[in-house]
């Protein structure tokens, strides 16, 4: 046992040395365990994205205007329209007034029949009445057509109050007093 102890001491050192060498720092490459992602394309993705989504919207206000415009422009279009129908139809009525009518068949020598009514029954085809009466002188078409009157209801006679000038005078005095 005595010859193992001094060899022992001898290889302590060299495996204190060992130890020691293994036990000094040193830099160690960082081990890779996932790739790392460029930055440069995230970049460039997310900016055209962005620009997209303002072009985008730039794009769909102008077409959101140009409706507004269109929409504004339609309905000034279609008030002038109502104007235009509103004085047409003015104008309708006015050339189918009866009154106008009858002056302007006046005017081109046209006259009512002065006899009874004239009847074309379908089956004969013969004209009944008499259409050889002729027209009085001076007959024509009533210029306005005269409004129905009021019932007596409606119509009362207008009531006309009288003061008597004695009263007056005694009211007179009780008002100065």
């Amino acid at each position: 046992m005595s010859s193992t102890a001094p060899q022992l001491r001898s290889r302590l050192p060299r495996i204190a040395e060992v130890a020691v060498q293994r036990a000094r720092l040193t830099v160690v490459p960082r081990p890779r365990t996932r790739p790392r992602a460029p930055r440069v394309p995230f970049v460039t993705l997310v900016t055209v994205i962005m620009l997209g989504g303002v072009i985008g919207l730039l794009l769909f206000n102008t077409s959101m205007q140009q409706a507004s415009f269109r929409a504004t422009a339609l309905e000034q279009q279609a008030a002038d329209l109502t104007a235009q129908e509103e004085a047409l139809r003015m104008e309708l009525q006015e050339l189918e007034n009866p009154q106008r009518v009858a002056a302007a068949a006046q005017d081109n020598g046209m006259v009512l029949p002065a006899g009874g009514p004239l009847v074309l029954p379908l089956g004969t085809g013969e004209i009944l009445g008499a259409e050889d009466q002729p027209v009085l002188p001076g007959f024509g078409l009533p210029e306005s057509v005269p409004g129905p009157e009021k019932p007596d209801v409606l119509d009362p006679d207008p009531v006309v109050e009288r003061r008597n000038p004695r009263h007056d005078g005694e009211s007179r005095q009780a008002r100065q007093r």
